[in-house]
């Protein structure tokens, strides 16, 4: 316990070990997933019209977006993180919740780096979709732990700014300044 209490005990530590625990479990889903679904295979139905486990490589960004640009979207990577450093006073690290933002984004960035950088492309395999009746399937993007992590993180930021916009709001009959 007095181990735990160590690592915890300053904000910055908490975010390291948020983002540790992204990249880990991030790093572990993948490597399950490019071994029991080989390149052959591709998915695996787990709800039948509604989710699948695939083994997709993605050279893009979100959605596919900029395919084939995986160099660039890793120096891209880097830049980000460099500049979340230097901004972290912005996450309202002074809170649980800020860290635990900071922690996600960052180990989600870093996970998917990580990908770029090791196998050439990021790795996707959580792939919702609605059935169509006449066959096909209308699907929301393939994504991963990675990117989980960054879109609950940055949701967190926007719950956080607006928490704190609502603080600062002026009563009713009070002049704005």
């Amino acid at each position: 316990m007095r181990f735990l209490d160590f690592i915890l005990k300053t904000p910055y530590r908490r975010v390291v070990v948020i983002a540790l625990a992204v990249i880990m479990l991030d790093q572990l889903t993948k490597v399950i997933v490019v071994r029991s679904l080989p390149s052959s295979v591709h998915e695996k139905i787990i709800v039948p019209g509604f989710f699948k486990l695939v083994h997709w490589e993605n050279t893009g960004a979100a959605w596919s977006l900029f395919r084939g640009s995986n160099a660039a979207l890793a120096i891209v990577a880097c830049v980000a993180l460099v500049v979340l450093f230097f901004t972290r006073h912005h996450f309202d690290a002074r809170t649980v919740l800020g860290q635990f933002a900071f922690g996600l984004i960052c180990g989600g960035i870093v996970g998917n780096l990580i990908d770029r950088i090791r196998v050439g492309h990021v790795i996707d395999f959580l792939y919702f979709y609605v059935q169509q009746r006449g066959g096909g399937e209308h699907g929301f993007p393939a994504f991963n732990v990675a990117d989980s992590a960054i879109c609950t993180g940055v949701g967190l930021v926007f719950l956080l700014t607006w928490r704190s916009d609502q603080g600062s709001t002026p009563a009713q009959g009070e002049p704005v300044r």
